[in-house]
């Protein structure tokens, strides 16, 4: 019925077409600049007519429905000179209308010319200015001011973003103080699927910064936008064909200090347009080899207020190999001035190699002043074969594909429609575990420096013996579906009050799935001890997470040479209590409509009023393992729900260059898939149980947004804004220690399972500037500044996280980081770039695992990174540059309780970048 009514408003939508039978003429052309580069968010103004439109993706312009008559037609851009051209209108005609900008800004007397990262900016800042709803825009020419790597680390140069990082690299982004989940994460405008077998978080690690041609971050989405944003939207846009010929690239290689290794590296954009400029190609490509590596040091603490100590401590040491590949390719093909086609895709593809040595500490306890402990050797790898050469692979693959249309029907009506596909995956074949232990071992325990506390034993390696050899077989993928059509259709086409009305309608179909399987191996002659099998000493003397000794091991070739397969050597035995619970399938369907009014209010006055309605099926199928009859259950769960989500934007022209926007947004964000699948997993290592929770609810939020903005001619911002949400349902993550299952009436020692909270808010305050400091003096013109900070404030009523809260205790919003700052000083000149990055932003709740029993909530530590960059230009072709990264050896740490307390803290030193780029 839903499907019905929904096709049923869409013809509708096109029976208007009829109905607007106007004579008038239309004004068409392109916008590009001097390298033959589309020019995005250009201003084309009829001052007489007081009517204009701002460029597309394409550096295309429509002005549509014009009195016949001879124009000025005014075209101002950024940072580049203004041009005037005349134009003459005939009725039922289309007159085209294309313009060439030069770069340069008037300061003083003198017209000062861009160079290429202020053309960057100057591209990013026009869109911002144009775009109806709240927004940050970054180009691909400044991503390239920043030594960023993935989209994850270009995101954190961006006002009130936080990111999570792995091995270094930022993996996870959390929007105006929400987690990774509350935000949505898009390419060309359609959703990204996840390989997270758990959740719906992006890993933005996957995409290189080499790939996109502009990141949009859409912090107040329109009801014609998908409306799982409750942070806010970011989209990636991939490269569009150039106006000729284009070749660049980068050449280089990549330097890890504490791996001290060193690899390739490069990226490639080659595109041209052909037959007269109707077809547009454009195909790239990037590859980075980096090998890195970690040193770790982490635990779970215990006790109560001044008697804390750790009942588990690690020492791990990391060596990785990460190869990540993208390709991409658009293609545009203008069948006539009024249609065009595009298709567009790209794919990612990142492996990990690797290796993991790790000494454990586990059962500590103190008796009569002794302490003891349960000592574990662990090495993890994997098969000696061409896929893991050794290594635990974890094969990530991502691709979108899409096909849409852009469509100028008669009398200044609009269509476009698009069809997408997308998958995502994450592969984890033979990931091999060989782990040795001795128990009640008398330890010593320091804890005079809780941020590396000291535990030491005495203990000869001889005398461990075999607890287990594992082999397991992760995978995990979701592939989506999406096709959606959107109509736009002018009531008033001239005058201080024009205005449209659009419509569409949007159908997405998700399938998750996780096919997991583990087996435990035994082998047929005992080994007599941890030296029975290949060895080396892992203990590292500049071990960064402090004074550890990882000590011997069993190898990465011992564990990799195991034949587990030959019956002679090994008994194989299924483990399916160790599984089971993990699997799962789900589908979910969203249908959704909306209807908005685009209203010019007055000469300075604009406005978007509308209503989006998402409707949402799901349907999960889980499992449980019975331990008494030692049998996989499954078991089933569903839920259907809709959504009415009103917005309203408001956006004054106070000059050309100052704005002023309000935005009033309903937003929404799905349960984590696996958190409604209806599994019950028990981890007898720890005695915990965990289960899911089908009933779960979406989380909402109701969202006020108000930014004032100036742009400055000689290319720059400063902008201030406020933004308050109202957030219902946001799921936590139930925790009970000492816990009675009612079920199977087993005691565990810890119970989880996601749940609904009550209310929370979310409050916050962001401040930018961005601009050349021509206006301290002619000396200092070849500087540009670029600086942001961020304070935010969330309070969240505490739903009884744990049995160990009181109820009426506010809680912090997890993922919220109150203070965000970033400052860049770049210098250039005609040859030379130098550039020094900061990045701070203050600890958080870790939202992932969550745990706020009093004295040990588990937070996500300061960052404070400090990153270099330069280059110089030996001809205007090619250009020489050094990257560095990560300055400060900023670790990723979290804590316990008290900053001083560490749950966790990882090393990853100074990673260093230097090449060739080279532009044809």
């Amino acid at each position: 019925m839903k499907k019905q009514f929904l096709l049923s408003a869409l013809l509708c939508l096109f029976s208007t077409i009829t109905l607007f039978a106007q004579n008038y003429g239309n004004l068409k052309g392109t916008i590009i600049d001097e390298d033959n580069l589309s020019l995005v968010g250009a201003n084309v103004y009829i001052r007489t007519l007081n009517r204009g439109a701002a460029t597309d993706k394409e550096g295309n312009f429509s002005i549509l429905n014009l009195p016949a008559g001879e124009y000025e037609v005014t075209v101002s851009f950024i940072g580049y000179q203004t041009e005037i051209q005349k134009a003459t209108i005939q009725e039922n005609k289309t007159t085209f209308l294309d313009f060439t900008l030069k770069p340069g800004v008037v300061v003083g007397q003198e017209v000062l010319v861009l160079g290429d990262q202020l053309k960057g900016q100057a591209k990013a800042l026009n869109q911002q200015k144009n775009n109806m709803n709240i927004t940050n825009i970054v180009s691909a020419d400044q991503i390239g001011r920043f030594p960023d790597e993935n989209i994850g680390d270009a995101l954190k140069r961006i006002p009130a973003i936080t990111v999570n990082y792995d091995q270094g690299e930022a993996r996870f982004g959390n929007i105006r103080g929400t987690e990774p989940r509350l935000n949505s994460f898009t390419i060309n405008g359609e959703r990204v699927p996840s390989a997270e077998a758990e959740s719906r978080t992006v890993q933005l690690d996957l995409v290189s910064s080499d790939m996109i041609q502009t990141i949009e971050v859409n912090k107040a989405v329109t009801p014609d936008m998908d409306a799982d944003a409750i942070g806010g939207s970011v989209n990636l846009v991939t490269k569009s064909a150039p106006n000729k010929l284009r070749i660049s690239g980068t050449v280089g290689g990549l330097y890890n200090k504490i791996s001290e290794k060193a690899a390739p590296t490069g990226a490639f954009t080659i595109g041209q347009r052909f037959a007269d400029g109707m077809l547009g190609i454009v195909v790239n490509g990037s590859y980075h080899d980096n090998q890195l590596g970690s040193d770790n040091t982490e635990g779970t603490w215990t006790g109560s207020t001044g008697a804390y100590y750790p009942e588990e401590w690690e020492a791990r040491e990391y060596q990785l190999r990460r190869l990540r590949q993208n390709i991409g390719a658009n293609l545009d093909f203008k069948i006539d001035p009024n249609n065009t086609i595009y298709m567009k895709g790209i794919f990612s593809h990142r492996n990990d190699w690797e290796h993991r040595y790790r000494l454990r500490y586990t059962k500590i306890e103190e008796n009569d002043g002794q302490w003891t402990a349960e000592i574990r050797r662990q090495t993890k790898g994997g098969p000696n074969n061409d896929e893991n050469d050794n290594a635990r692979l974890e094969d990530q693959r991502m691709w979108t594909g899409n096909l849409s249309g852009d469509h100028f029907l008669s009398n200044g009506i609009e269509l476009n429609w698009t069809a997408s596909l997308s998958k995502a995956s994450e592969n984890r074949p033979n990931e091999r575990y060989i782990q040795w232990r001795k128990k009640n071992v008398p330890i010593s325990v320091d804890l005079s420096n809780t941020r590396a506390p000291q535990i030491t034993d005495n203990l000869d390696i001889s005398e461990f013996s075999l607890h287990e050899i594992t082999q397991e077989h992760q995978y995990t993928d979701e592939k989506n579906f999406h096709m959606k059509a959107d109509l736009r259709v002018p009531l008033t086409m001239s005058g201080l009050y024009k205005n449209s009305l659009k419509f569409g309608a949007k159908f997405k179909s998700k399938n998750k799935k996780r096919d997991n399987n583990f087996f435990s191996y035994t082998p047929i002659i005992e080994p007599d001890n941890i030296l029975s099998y290949p060895n080396e000493n892992y203990t590292n003397p500049d071990f960064l997470a402090g004074n550890y000794k990882v000590g011997i091991l069993t190898s990465a070739a011992g564990i990799g040479s195991l034949d587990l397969d030959n019956p002679n050597l090994f008994e194989k035995e299924d483990a399916p209590s160790e599984y089971a619970s993990d699997n799962f399938t789900a589908t979910e369907k969203v249908f959704a409509a909306y209807a908005e009014l685009e209203q010019r209010l007055g000469e300075k006055l604009s406005m978007i009023a509308g209503v989006r309605i998402e409707q949402t099926n799901e349907n999960f199928d889980g499992h449980e393992f019975d331990e008494e009859t030692e049998t996989i259950v499954p078991t089933s769960g569903s839920g259907d729900y809709t959504n009415v989500l009103p917005g309203l934007h408001f956006k004054y022209d106070f000059d050309e260059n100052t704005n002023f926007r309000f935005a009033w947004t309903n937003t929404i964000a799905r349960p984590n898939y696996y958190d409604l699948v209806p599994y019950r997993a028990i981890a007898s290592d720890y005695e915990e149980l965990a289960i899911g929770n089908p009933t779960l609810n979406p989380t909402t939020s109701m969202n006020f947004d108000l930014m004032a903005e100036n742009y400055f001619n000689t290319v720059g911002i400063i902008s201030a804004g406020l933004f308050y949400k109202d957030i219902k349902d946001f799921i936590y993550i139930y925790s009970e220690r000492n816990y009675v299952d009612p079920v199977s009436g087993n005691a565990y020692d810890k119970f989880l399972q996601p749940r609904n909270g009550a209310k929370a808010t979310l409050f916050g305050f962001e401040f930018s500037f961005q601009r050349r400091l021509d206006f301290l003096g002619s000396a200092f013109n070849n500087f540009n500044i670029y600086t942001n900070y961020t304070f935010t404030h969330s309070s969240a009523k505490n739903p009884v996280l744990s049995a160990q809260i009181s109820n009426d205790q506010d809680i912090e919003l997890p993922g919220t980081s109150p203070h965000i700052f970033n400052a860049n000083i770049t210098y250039q000149d005609e040859r030379l770039v130098l550039g020094l990055s900061f990045n701070y932003s203050a600890a958080y709740i870790d939202p992932d695992e969550m745990d706020l029993t009093p004295g040990l909530e588990r937070y996500y530590d300061d960052v404070t990174r400090l990153d270099f960059n330069g280059s110089y230009a030996f001809t205007p072709q090619f250009r020489f540059f050094l990257e560095a990264n990560n300055l400060t050896n900023q670790p990723l740490r979290y804590y316990a309780g008290i900053k001083d307390r560490t749950y966790q803290a990882e090393f990853y030193d100074i990673k260093i970048n230097a090449g060739i780029k080279f532009d044809l």
